[in-house]
């Protein structure tokens, strides 16, 4: 008679998420050094007071760090508190409303400075880790997946309402402070820099891409970026079958919203409408077309053609300089 088996051990789950937490932990110990939590401070006549605060990646090892503009509007100066308690003065270098870009610089740190990544590696569902001081909770660490790419925003700046293109979006938490910390890869590469700037909990990065390597690169030696304007809200697309066969390209950008009196608006684009090219290049996500919106750009006619209910329309339109940029 055959000896009764004993019965094998259930299967443990604990294999997947062990995987996971040691993939954050592993992330959240190399990126969390880079991260600051800054205060932005002004001079009243009864002494300094605090503009505002979130946070900052040092991405220089002579103390440049990168936030938000919207972290450093109105102000010049402040301080940065680093996980290691290390703190040191800050001045704003320059500031980029339109991709909610600044660059603040303190004294040399103790710490190496993060590692840039590329943004236009990131797939929809992949693992990103965010660190940043929300709320005031220095060295808070959130993770979630990369829920949508190339996202364009409506936000208020100087007053006026601009849109910040080619944002990230994730479902890790963000609120109040998280502003100007990092977005992180597997890898511990920087491939954003978190904005709360459209609201609470909603989670959202400004991607670090060539185009914003090169907002960066401005700002460091100009403190400011011009920028051309078009006032576009706008989401990534892809084409139908009978719309590839017709453009013959895959992807275009559907307009979600033409601000009122803008130069998009002037030339006529609507809600609705699919930009194909700009500037007779393919346009296929926000970062296609903000690269086209530089200094050469202002006041100079640009070729748009959109697929507006199943036709081709050609548009032209004159981009104006953002006001109050920087």
């Amino acid at each position: 008679m055959d000896q009764a088996k004993e019965p094998r051990p259930p299967a443990s789950d604990d294999g997947p998420l062990d995987s996971y937490s040691e993939t954050v932990m592993r992330v959240a110990e190399t990126v969390t050094p880079h991260v600051a939590a800054i205060e932005m401070t002004g001079n009243r006549r009864n002494g300094r007071f605090r503009f505002g605060a979130g946070s900052a990646v040092l991405f220089t090892e002579d103390g440049y760090l990168l936030t938000n503009s919207h972290v450093v509007a109105g102000t010049h100066q402040g301080h940065a508190v680093f996980a290691d308690g290390s703190r040191t003065e800050l001045e704003l270098v320059g500031a980029d409303a339109l991709s909610d870009l600044a660059v603040v610089r303190g004294r040399a740190p103790r710490v190496p400075p993060a590692e840039f990544g590329d943004a236009e590696s990131l797939r929809v569902g992949q693992l990103v880790i965010a660190v940043g001081n929300p709320l005031g909770l220095a060295g808070s660490v959130t993770a979630g997946v990369v829920s949508g790419l190339g996202r364009a925003i409506p936000v208020w700046a100087s007053g006026n309402r601009r849109v910040i293109e080619d944002v990230i979006q994730t479902d890790a938490a963000l609120n109040s402070g998280s502003s100007g910390g990092a977005l992180a890869d597997t890898h511990s590469r920087i491939v954003g820099i978190n904005t709360a700037v459209a609201g609470a909990g909603l989670g959202l990065a400004v991607p670090i891409n060539a185009t914003t390597r090169r907002i960066i690169s401005a700002l460091l030696t100009d403190g400011r970026v011009r920028r051309a304007y078009l006032g576009v809200v706008s989401t990534p697309i892809r084409l139908n079958a009978s719309a590839v066969v017709r453009t013959g390209q895959r992807d275009g950008l559907r307009v979600v919203e033409v601000l009122a009196g803008s130069p998009a608006d002037a030339a006529g684009m609507l809600a609705g409408d699919i930009i194909l090219t700009a500037g007779n290049r393919p346009v296929s996500n926000a970062e296609s077309l903000q690269k086209l919106l530089f200094a050469d750009a202002i006041g100079q006619p640009l070729q748009i053609a959109v697929l507006r209910d199943g036709n081709e329309v050609d548009l032209v339109a004159v981009p104006e300089e953002m006001a109050g940029n920087g």
